[in-house]
């Protein structure tokens, strides 16, 4: 393998470089992925490393392509705004605050709420909620758009204001 990656590691760069259009993490992202598959399949490969440059080519490609698709797949990553919630000075005002929120997380659907929850309340990532909730990294961040979307539109009702 270290053969291997001395012989075509610098020129499967170069192209994955060209591919993502300069992006240099991208193009380290998609040649460590390419090796990856490389070092699955190593007894099936054939013993001349020079004989191999063309697979590894096909496979940088098919992996940069597999990576283009899934990003266009994906919505985009959002950040949270949620300064349009007021941040209460005392703690009776902070006490209302909390017991709205509450009412209005309940009224959430409860794949949204489990979102929210491990998103906001638990300080998880996104990578941590989707690896405890048990679905795809995109589908949390889409329910967490999602649910904050609904969450806010909840509060602005109750509150009759905005």
């Amino acid at each position: 393998m270290r053969e291997l990656h001395r012989a075509h590691a610098k020129p499967l760069f170069r192209f994955l470089l060209r591919l993502t259009l300069g992006d240099r993490d991208a193009a380290e992202d998609l040649l460590q992925e390419t090796m990856l598959r490389a070092w699955r399949k190593l007894d099936l490969l054939p013993d001349d490393v020079q004989a191999m440059r063309p697979w590894l080519f096909t496979v940088a490609r098919n992996v940069a392509i597999d990576g283009a698709r899934a990003r266009h797949a994906r919505p985009d990553e959002i950040d949270a705004d949620i300064s349009w919630l007021s941040s209460p000075s005392d703690e009776f005002e902070r006490l209302l605050t909390t017991q709205a929120l509450r009412q209005a997380l309940l009224q959430l659907s409860p794949q949204h709420r489990t979102v929210l929850v491990e998103l906001y309340y638990r300080g998880a990532s996104v990578a941590e909620a989707a690896a405890r909730i048990g679905v795809p990294e995109g589908t949390i961040r889409s329910r967490s758009f999602y649910a904050l979307r609904a969450l806010r539109s909840i509060i602005v009702d109750a509150d009759g204001t905005r």
